[in-house]
Parts: C-alpha cells; sequence; structure tokens
C-alpha cells in the first residue's frame, strides 16, 4: 500500500478517497496485485452500492482517471472471478456488477423497479428455497428478481 501512495504521489495523482482505500485493502486482502485501474472499479462499485453496468462504471471514472473500455471490462470480469463482484443480468441483457467484499456466497434476492430500471440487491433476503428438480437434474444457481417500484418511483407515483 505504502508503494502504490508514492507512485501515486510521485505522478502526480491526487490521494486515494475512501473508497478507493478500501478497495486497495480489499484487493491487497486476498493477496492480489492492486493495480490502479482495479482499485479505481472497485471503488466505484463500492461508493455506488448497488449493480452498475460497465457504462455506468465508466462514466462515473470520467474525468478522474483515463481508463479504456476494454480494461474497464477486463477488470469487472477479473473482479468477479474474485469474488470481489458479483454480476447480474437484467432483463435488456446488460450485466451489472456490484461489490462483494464480504466475499460470502452470492445468495439474496434483486430488485428492479419497473419505472427507472434501477437494479437493487436485497441482502437480507434468502434464495434457499426447497425446489425438487425431475430425477438426473442438477441445480447450479438460483437467480431471484423481483419488480416494482423503487422508493423514489412510488414516491413520485
Amino acid at each position: 500500500m505504502v508503494r502504490t501512495r508514492l507512485r501515486r504521489a510521485a505522478a502526480g495523482a491526487s490521494p486515494p478517497g475512501r473508497w478507493e482505500s478500501a478497495a486497495e485493502a480489499l484487493i491487497l486482502k486476498r493477496a492480489q496485485r492492486a493495480t490502479s485501474a482495479r482499485v479505481r472499479v472497485l471503488g466505484v462499485l463500492l461508493a455506488a452500492g448497488r449493480p452498475l453496468t460497465h457504462h455506468q462504471v465508466q462514466e462515473a471514472l470520467k474525468g478522474r482517471v483515463r481508463v479504456d473500455r476494454v480494461t474497464v471490462y477486463r477488470v469487472l470480469e477479473w473482479l468477479t472471478s474474485r469474488d470481489l463482484a458479483h454480476k447480474i443480468v437484467g432483463d435488456d441483457r446488460v450485466w451489472r456488477y456490484k461489490a462483494h467484499p464480504d466475499s460470502a456466497e452470492h445468495g439474496h434476492a434483486h430488485f428492479k423497479c419497473s419505472r427507472c430500471g434501477a437494479v437493487f440487491c436485497l441482502e437480507n433476503t434468502s434464495t434457499a428455497y426447497a425446489l425438487t428438480l425431475p430425477p438426473g437434474y442438477r441445480s447450479q444457481a438460483v437467480e431471484l428478481t423481483i419488480r416494482g417500484l423503487c422508493a423514489s418511483c412510488a414516491g413520485a407515483a
């Protein structure tokens, strides 16, 4: 962490914010290399607190750091493969990514607002269902998405 801060200072970069410091600590805790792109992308996901599309991540990085779209895709996939983020697909077939700092199993439902399209993780829900599959079938994942109006849209209705 100290070397990274020294490199930033030498390069004239601004000091890391609270979310970027947390992101760097999470990456290093997993004994992984904390590159600038990884730290900044994970920092954006931590700050958002809800699933974001690749485009939303790239927009959040604009003006702060120059990272091309391919690098953002690669970092999002890297974060997912290291259980630092999880991804869900929406009705629009666009992946959304959310920081997953506790590395627990991704076992919760999602809520999608039918008016604004925002997707939220419902962290305190269980997806442990007693499903009976036909003989020979084996479940690999269960996804539950509840659709309705988010608090902002319901208040505006």
